[in-house]
């Protein structure tokens, strides 16, 4: 467990901490806040006893565990990046860890069901998933019910593991979460990082990522969908510091109703000891309806030339009428034309996802709300 006060590069410049002094209360004006509305989590700044936690089930063949905070698992990757996850970090008195034993490989994903109770009260949670040595894996993380949550969640791939890890925000609308994902990818290790957010009042996202070793991959992807009112937050740091590594980002989002909020950015740096690296990364949104707002900001830091390629692309849009028109003048009544032009924004982020219950799953919300979005634009 290591703090780790960045100074060579302004992105990754954030001050990682363990140490709650390091991290003052937020104004609002900051960097890593300036987008986020602090007045609907205040009581996520305060150090205080938290109330209980959501509860946490498992289904499959993982070994899970719940650990006191001083087991030597926890806190093995990057530090804390802002005072929610410090907070939260040491606010846990118990915290889970899921196991993928070395050299297992899984045929059914794990499945790690949290369900809030409908406190009001911020409750604190951290849970740890670690691949060992060539092992092979699928977990989801599944968020519903209602809840204010603080929450971290370690990823550790040891080397030559092949993970892939979802996390899926459905709650109820009265939810807040916020939740730092902290990622280390060992030496030819693969990592594919999955985030849907769908349901809450508000929900950030933080997923800070480096690698332990040469020829690491990792891959990020996520989906939103964003209501009325609904503010989705999602914030991505990989830095790149081991050579000959790949990294790929790709999030997609819908927007409709008056002040729907989606956030996304993309921080990636390249350290000079990170030769040959090869990244990209892309953020598009779709908004449907007037009132919707998106902000997208992409960022690259380069500290060496010697790399394979390095990029990023971002765009955010209202509906196209011209591909509606052109599907209703093929016959295609209104209503199913906008459907179809939806699906297909989503259509190849979906399929990259690789785990059919949770792309039937987004499938199935996106359905929903399409009928909210057809309800609002005919209204």
């Amino acid at each position: 467990m290591t703090n780790i006060k960045t100074t060579g590069s302004s992105l990754a410049d954030r001050g990682r901490s363990f140490d709650m002094g390091d991290h003052p209360v937020p104004q609002g004006t900051e960097e890593i806040w300036r987008f986020t509305p602090v007045e609907r989590m205040e009581d996520f700044f305060v150090e205080k006893t938290t109330g209980a936690g959501p509860e946490v089930t498992v289904t499959g063949e993982a070994q899970f565990e719940t650990v006191p905070r001083s087991d030597d698992r926890l806190g093995q990757t990057v530090a804390p990046e802002d005072r929610v996850a410090a907070l939260a970090w040491n606010s846990v008195e118990d915290a889970y860890v899921l196991t993928i034993p070395k050299e297992v490989e899984l045929e059914r994903e794990v499945t790690v069901n949290v369900t809030g109770d409908g406190s009001t009260d911020v409750a604190s949670m951290h849970l740890v998933i670690k691949a060992e040595l060539h092992s092979k894996a699928t977990v989801v993380v599944n968020h519903t019910g209602s809840a204010r949550l603080a929450q971290g969640i370690e990823v550790q791939v040891a080397d030559g593991a092949n993970l892939t890890v979802v996390s899926i925000q459905d709650w109820d609308e009265d939810a807040v979460h916020i939740a730092s994902h902290r990622m280390r990818v060992g030496r030819d290790a693969s990592l594919k990082h999955i985030v849907v957010s769908l349901g809450g009042d508000l929900v950030r996202v933080t997923s800070s990522s480096d690698f332990s070793g040469e020829g690491a991959e990792l891959n990020m992807l996520g989906a939103y969908y964003v209501d009325e009112g609904q503010h989705i937050e999602n914030r991505l740091l990989m830095e790149h510091n081991a050579p000959n590594c790949k990294s790929n980002s790709t999030y997609k989002g819908a927007l409709q109703g008056d002040d729907a909020h989606a956030v996304w950015v993309g921080d990636v740096v390249i350290r000079k000891e990170a030769e040959g690296t090869e990244t990209y990364e892309e953020n598009r949104n779709l908004i449907l309806t007037d009132g919707s707002r998106a902000d997208s900001v992409p960022n690259l830091e380069i500290e060496t030339g010697e790399i394979e390629g390095a990029g990023h692309a971002s765009a955010t849009a209202y509906f196209d009428e011209n591909q509606l028109f052109y599907l209703r003048s093929r016959g295609i009544p209104e209503d199913q034309a906008r459907r179809l032009v939806v699906r297909g924004f989503f259509a190849e982020l979906i399929n990259q996802i690789g785990v059919d219950t949770v792309q039937n799953k987004l499938m199935e919300s996106i359905e929903t709300e399409l009928d909210i979005a057809l309800e609002l634009q005919n209204a």
